[in-house]
């Protein structure tokens, strides 16, 4: 089967088309494909396939072969390839994935594909719908790990997130207290963890971990949650650069109708066939 390697500031995914693929396994091949070893290697895996409500659908399959939610970066890969290669006609689209419709729109520059931006809804602040085990909204909290203290807001854009605050004078171990905030019993599904630190009113560094999965070089949700959680502290506006390690992301939160857009760069870096 031929597949594609999609990326966007690093986040990878393995994109296969599956609307005329019979009796695949999907879920066992993402844990193979995604290999960095013995695979592709990727972050995740997408599959393409035909949609009865939306233009096309997209299912997210991650490293532990369980259905994922969309992380926004991949939303834009996918949408970006189907535009490029003829799927889907016109400059927005729709697309079907496990967490609902979601629109998409192309963004040229000198007439080519430059961006996409996608519409990934109203963030969720009612703590029992994050979840997270608090009362009403879980916004300027304090949570302790192994004798830390941190400053964090839960919303749930796509996932749960728990957005923690630091400032450059911090010297958090990440790879020590990641873990143990997003498996803390505060967080009934877990949750992932996006450390924000705010460099102006209109920009944010990230660095983001996906439960389940670990560390990751960007990630939309985690973008847009950082960005809604410093909003509603008065730490930013509504509309921010979010800068990652290879590259930024733009995410605004409409004061019309609170629902939130992110546009991501993204491409096609090579494609193969998998031949097991």
């Amino acid at each position: 089967m031929k597949f594609f390697k999609l990326h966007g500031l690093g986040s990878d995914f393995v994109l296969f088309d599956g609307r005329d693929a019979d009796n695949v396994d999907w879920n066992a091949l993402a844990g193979k494909v995604c290999d960095r070893h013995t695979g592709v290697g990727a972050d995740g895996m997408l599959v393409l396939l035909r949609s009865a409500i939306a233009d096309v659908r997209m299912r997210a399959i991650g490293v532990d072969c369980r259905e994922a939610v969309p992380n926004g970066i991949d939303l834009c890969a996918f949408s970006r390839f189907c535009f490029e290669n003829g799927v889907t006609r016109g400059m927005t689209l729709a697309v079907e994935t496990g967490a609902g419709v979601v629109n998409a729109c192309i963004l040229l520059k000198n007439g080519r594909t430059d961006s996409v931006c996608v519409d990934l809804g109203k963030p969720v602040l009612d703590a029992k719908n994050v979840p997270v085990n608090v009362d009403d909204r879980a916004l300027g909290m304090l949570l302790t790990e192994q004798g830390r203290t941190f400053s964090f807001s839960a919303v749930r854009v796509l996932a749960p997130h728990a957005v923690v605050f630091t400032d450059p004078s911090d010297d958090v171990d990440r790879q020590k207290y990641g873990p143990l905030i997003e498996t803390d019993p505060l967080f009934p599904e877990g949750a992932n963890v996006d450390f924000a630190e705010v460099i102006s009113n209109e920009r944010i560094r990230l660095s983001a971990r996906t439960r389940g999965a670990g560390e990751t070089l960007a990630s939309g949700t985690g973008a847009c949650a950082a960005l809604v959680a410093c909003a509603l502290s008065g730490k930013t506006g509504r509309k921010a650069t979010v800068e990652f390690a290879r590259g930024t992301l733009l995410v605004e939160w409409r004061e019309a109708d609170s629902r939130i857009a992110l546009t991501c760069p993204t491409e096609t870096v090579f494609s193969g066939v998998w031949n097991k």
